[in-house]
């Protein structure tokens, strides 16, 4: 990648050794470049490639022609893509010409175009596209919160928008994402309000640092945090969401010397998945299914039916359990006394036989036996 005083990188795609060879002497004294010889490979530089600036692009290209490249870059999903310059060589063909401009051409320049014309075209092009650059994060930066780094509800909800319009044309997909920590009041209440923000802030900084760049991390309602993700499918949202739920459960979290545990749930939506008619339709069921998983149990992603859960998390193996008790987690373990006192009861009906305890062991297995049922219930 251009480091803060290198030269703008400009890729320079033609089928023609000579043609490359001719433009590279003419740029080479003020850019930085790179070469291509097909529309295939100019593609997968320009993905992998974040530091190239500007394409320069013959229409009549191998294997992938320019009309092609210039087509997959407005479509991208990339916004550095989506909005670089592409200037575009163009020959006698009108046809193509008007062609490359309902693409989105930035451009066009001709074969014997001389070098200052070249220069100034390149230039100009740079210059607007860093002028619209400095507009949208000057814009976007306004619909930031000041306090947390994030987007607003207001900024979410339109990027929804976008996603979901932009699915439907190209019959993609894109997916919202609602999650919050579980029992949020009583970390309130327990802890005070200054340090649920802090476990909120530390939360965002783990999730800003997950997701992709064409990804919209944003505030919804009260702490719930909300993330738009274009083109991605339902099943990649649960794994992300899966891995970090477990991420929020094993992490070690101290608050005054206590440790503190805490847990995640989220609610998924999907286009064209889920049948909602509008973006905010597909917010307002990631929120709804959010809360259903919290209603269950929490910890836990939820991304069918608001009534059917996602996997419940298995109860921790005996070993495990009695290494959280000893770090002070009780509430890591009350959800699985039933599971964990009926894995104990061979071991407590020996005790009660040799050390002549006289434990109600009827009455102690009846009553895990109801723990058991009622969670169960909670799952459904």
């Amino acid at each position: 990648m251009n480091g803060p005083n290198s030269l703008p990188r400009i890729l320079i795609v033609d089928g023609s050794r000579m043609a490359r060879a001719m433009l590279i002497r003419q740029i080479r004294e003020f850019y930085d470049f790179r070469e291509e010889a097909d529309g295939e490979a100019a593609w997968q530089v320009l993905v992998l490639d974040p530091s190239v600036a500007l394409a320069i692009c013959s229409l009549s290209l191998p294997v992938l022609d320019g009309g092609g490249l210039l087509a997959r870059v407005r479509a991208s999903r990339l916004a550095r893509l989506a909005r670089m310059p592409m200037l575009m060589i163009a020959g006698d063909d009108a046809e193509a010409i008007e062609r490359a401009k309902s693409q989105g051409a930035s451009d066009f320049i001709g074969r014997d175009t001389g070098r200052v014309e070249l220069l100034a075209r390149i230039d100009s092009l740079l210059n607007l596209a860093r002028a619209r650059q400095q507009i949208e994060d000057s814009q976007e930066q306004q619909l930031r919160n000041p306090e947390s780094g994030i987007f607003t509800r207001k900024y979410i909800e339109l990027q929804a928008l976008q996603a979901v319009s932009l699915a439907q044309r190209h019959h993609g997909e894109a997916s919202v994402m609602v999650m919050s920590f579980d029992n949020v009041d009583a970390v309130r209440e327990e802890y005070g309000a200054d340090v649920l923000k802090q476990l909120q802030q530390r939360f965002i900084a783990v999730l800003s640092g997950k997701i992709r760049q064409e990804d919209s991390l944003g505030h919804h309602l009260g702490e719930q945090l909300a993330m738009i993700s274009p083109g991605t499918s339902i099943a990649a949202c649960e794994a992300f969401c899966n891995r970090l739920r477990e991420a929020i459960r094993v992490a070690s979290i101290a608050v005054h010397g206590r440790r503190l545990t805490l847990s995640v749930s989220v609610g998924i939506s999907n286009h064209p998945v889920d049948a909602a008619g509008s973006a905010n339709a597909l917010i307002e069921l990631a929120d709804a299914r959010l809360k259903a998983a919290q209603q269950a149990g929490g910890n836990r992603v939820l991304a069918g039916s608001a009534a059917a859960p996602a996997k419940p998390v298995p109860a921790p193996t005996l070993e495990r359990a009695l290494g959280l008790l000893r770090e002070g987690r009780e509430s890591a373990v009350a959800p699985y006394l039933a599971e964990l006192g009926r894995q104990l009861l061979p071991l407590l009906a020996l005790m009660d036989r040799e050390l002549m305890l006289h434990l109600p062991l009827a009455g102690i297995e009846k009553r895990l036996e109801f723990r058991g049922q009622k969670t169960e219930d909670r799952g459904q």
